[in-house]
């Protein structure tokens, strides 16, 4: 099932969509082409009542004022680059700087804030396509980016990334969703309980840009091996915690390259349960420490922690550290990657 309708318009004019896919089970997936964000996720909880899991707006407007990155397609480099500037090929090339002399989510002119063409739609899923030219953001090299979003018959929200671009470039795109499993609107996830598949973090200065330390999490706040809920070590006197104002961090996976499981995170009064999957290095956590009393959808105001994000990614600012597996696509090669979001209760 696939429906379209009209999401409003841009303060130019132009006129967004909302898709929305479901399936037999119950779940419903609704996404804009303005920025190719997630608009709401509709899950079965433990007692099949639907509950909508990702926070939002009520339409375009919404998404085009917001700051908070609800939903949001990030690219052509999610995260931070430090300085905002880097090199390639001996080639010097300067970003915008949009936090604390750093480049965060390529700077002002953000993917999330454009609208997208749709290329394909089909029963269960679609692909909205972007053209990125060379220079754009500040990145050497043009692409055509598409990312596809599916609902499966089995509950899982699938995420595809493609580009090719022509000339070496980084590439690192990532999807903001803000989840709470209670339902958008149920107030802080603090008693959500999550798993992290990671033996290791990277630590970061004052500035949130990685040092180059790969950290244990053996030991501190950082351990989500053994499930635990969120609000445990949120507010711990740790030096990465009282840096991050809360978890905001990226976690070192352990799937080697691939396309493995990276997390879970669980509803304390839904009984819904996500699964994280993907092929990516990285995955930041993020519980929302900077909300507040922002106003979302059906009339919603979030405030701080009430929503996690499971951001999978190249380490942040791995283009200056050779020890982090690299962001960048060579010319005419295949930047390809896949993040699952799977569902039950």
């Amino acid at each position: 099932m696939q429906e379209k309708k009209e999401f409003g318009k841009t303060k130019d004019g132009r006129t967004a969509c909302l898709y929305t896919i479901g399936n037999s089970k119950g779940m419903k997936l609704a996404v804009t082409d303005y920025g190719a964000s997630l608009v709401s996720l509709i899950v079965p909880d433990s007692e099949k009542n639907p509950v909508d899991v990702v926070l939002g707006y009520d339409n375009v407007g919404g998404y085009e004022a917001g700051e908070a990155s609800f939903g949001a397609t990030i690219g052509r480099n999610a995260n931070r680059i430090g300085g905002a500037s880097f090199e390639i090929n001996g080639i010097h090339y300067t970003l915008v700087k949009n936090e604390n002399g750093n480049n965060l989510h390529s700077g002002i002119d953000y993917y999330n804030k454009r609208m997208w063409q749709v290329e394909k739609e089909e029963k269960n899923s679609i692909t909205f396509l972007l053209h990125s030219p060379d220079k754009d953001q500040g990145y050497p090299g043009s692409l055509d980016m598409r990312v596809t979003y599916e609902l499966t018959e089995d509950n899982t929200v699938r995420i595809k990334y493609h580009a090719v671009p022509d000339k070496d470039t980084i590439i690192n795109m990532t999807n903001h969703s803000y989840f709470n499993l209670d339902g958008h609107r149920s107030g802080d996830v603090l008693n959500h309980q999550i798993m992290i598949d990671a033996d290791y973090f990277t630590k970061t200065d004052e500035e949130s840009i990685p040092t180059g330390e790969i950290a244990d999490v053996s030991g501190t706040p950082m351990d989500f091996r053994t499930p635990k809920t969120i609000g445990t070590g949120i507010n711990a006197d740790y030096e990465a915690i009282r840096l991050g104002h809360g978890y905001d961090h990226n976690w070192v996976l352990k799937n080697n390259g691939k396309f493995a499981k990276a997390a879970e995170a669980t509803g304390d009064v839904s009984g819904i349960v996500m699964e994280v999957w993907t092929d990516m290095p990285g995955m930041q956590v993020y519980t929302g420490n900077f909300l507040d009393q922002e106003q979302g959808k059906g009339g919603a105001v979030y405030t701080k922690r009430s929503a996690i994000c499971f951001e999978t990614q190249y380490f942040p600012d791995s283009i200056h550290h050779e020890n982090f597996a690299g962001p960048i696509c060579r010319a005419d090669g295949s930047y390809q990657t896949v993040t699952e979001y799977r569902f039950r209760s």
